[in-house]
């Protein structure tokens, strides 16, 4: 295995009047292809603003990010939107579907942005829809779709750039408990896939189904285990 992501003394601080705001004081990190780790911590922790450096989202003001063993920060705004479009999916807890747009017009969007024809576009987007398990729902706009099938169109849209990282910000929040396990389960089987799975959450229930959790407290690590047994959502389907 080798680092996709490795961060060294990554800290982000806003100026807000006169006063300095720490939203993430010192952390380091790896994480290997093919993982599957948890962010977790309560609110105020840094979490969200660790998920938004390792997303290129935001920049550090300290430190040095490497993506695949580039420096993040030397990257120019088209070169961070380039990894933003083709190796990081995002999953979003509000799911984030324009209501407008059918669930293949939702998946197709990163596509557009990416400069694919419009044909070539609909194949990967029904494909993706496939793989979620709504290729029916094709035509469905997100008010005539369940919570849990909002976020598989959501989970369809990471995937149709075919990134190697899912990263996934409480995709579970508006779910209720059997739709939560489809959904752990639907990560289970993108990380046997081959894919890198980084979940931020604050529920330790949900980071259970992770590999591997690390802990924040007051913008720092608190902690960094292996987690020996995960939670295997396909047998908590089967209880159901």
């Amino acid at each position: 295995m080798s680092a996709v992501i490795s961060i060294n003394e990554v800290g982000k601080r806003y100026i807000m009047g006169t006063q300095k705001v720490y939203a993430l004081r010192t952390v380091t990190l790896d994480i290997e292809e093919n993982e599957y780790v948890a962010i977790m911590g309560p609110s105020g922790s840094g979490k969200s603003t660790l998920m938004n450096l390792i997303g290129c989202l935001d920049t550090p003001t300290k430190g040095e990010y490497l993506f695949k063993g580039e420096s993040v920060g030397k990257m120019n705004d088209n070169q961070l939107a380039e990894i933003r479009n083709r190796e990081i999916g995002f999953v979003f807890q509000t799911f984030n579907l324009l209501p407008r747009y059918s669930s293949l017009k939702n998946v197709e969007l990163p596509l557009v942005y990416s400069g694919v024809p419009g044909s070539e576009r609909q194949r990967r987007a029904q494909e993706a829809l496939d793989h979620v398990g709504l290729g029916d729902r094709v035509h469905h706009k997100p008010n005539e779709l369940s919570g849990g099938q909002r976020q598989r169109v959501a989970i369809a849209r990471a995937l149709v750039t075919k990134p190697s990282i899912i990263l996934a910000d409480e995709p579970t929040g508006n779910l209720d408990t059997k739709t939560g396990y489809e959904i752990m389960a639907l990560f289970a089987e993108l990380h046997r896939g081959g894919n890198t799975i980084i979940l931020v959450t604050h529920e330790p229930d949900i980071a259970e189904y992770a590999h591997r959790i690390i802990r924040l407290r007051d913008g720092r690590i608190e902690s960094d285990e292996v987690n020996a047994n995960p939670r295997q959502p396909e047998a908590e389907l089967a209880a159901q």
